[in-house]
């Protein structure tokens, strides 16, 4: 792995994402999301390491379970990847509770802290697009394409609390570090 964490978590999300081209635009749009958030954790690398790498687990060659946040977080433990970032990557967006109801452990521990609450801002408010919306238009179009009985509906539903107050709690760090509310969701 080289020096650079962001470099080489950006090439690797390319290698194996960008012929997936909505998966490919919304990890970009994470990634780009996930700037603004420079100024309120404790580990600016890691974010955007995380960001870049989050979705990794879609890739057709690292699936394994068919439950990308924790196929991503193996891989990416094969490949030598600080354990703080396989957590942050098998953790993302409350993953939790979609991998209990898949009935698929997550064997990294969930920090809830800062930078964890900052990915999954950036990554619940950039459509599979990567445009910037608020958390509850992104929940809504989760449940939305899914339709209400997937599993990916259900759990989104019943992740939503805690989505939506880690985006809030994040926010309010970036508007106290100066970031404005229309440079939040433009």
């Amino acid at each position: 792995m080289t020096d650079d964490l962001v470099t080489w978590a950006s090439q690797l999300a390319y290698d194996n994402l960008v012929g997936m081209s909505r998966r490919w635009q919304h990890v970009q749009g994470v990634a780009q999301h996930a700037q603004q958030a420079v100024g309120i954790v404790d580990d600016f690398s890691l974010l955007l390491a995380a960001a870049w790498l989050h979705d990794i687990g879609y890739a057709p060659s690292i699936r394994r379970t068919g439950f990308h946040p924790v196929d991503g977080a193996e891989f990416l433990q094969r490949q030598g990847a600080p354990v703080r970032l396989c957590a942050l990557v098998a953790n993302h967006s409350c993953a939790r509770i979609e991998a209990r109801n898949r009935d698929i452990e997550i064997d990294w521990p969930d920090e809830q802290s800062v930078i964890r609450d900052a990915l999954w801002w950036a990554d619940i408010t950039t459509t599979p697009t990567g445009e910037t919306t608020d958390v509850r238009s992104r929940i809504a179009e989760v449940c939305e394409r899914y339709g209400p009985d997937h599993v990916v509906s259900r759990s989104v539903t019943e992740a939503a609390p805690e989505l939506i107050e880690a985006a809030e709690r994040t926010e309010k760090l970036l508007q106290a570090n100066g970031v404005t509310s229309s440079d939040i969701h433009a």
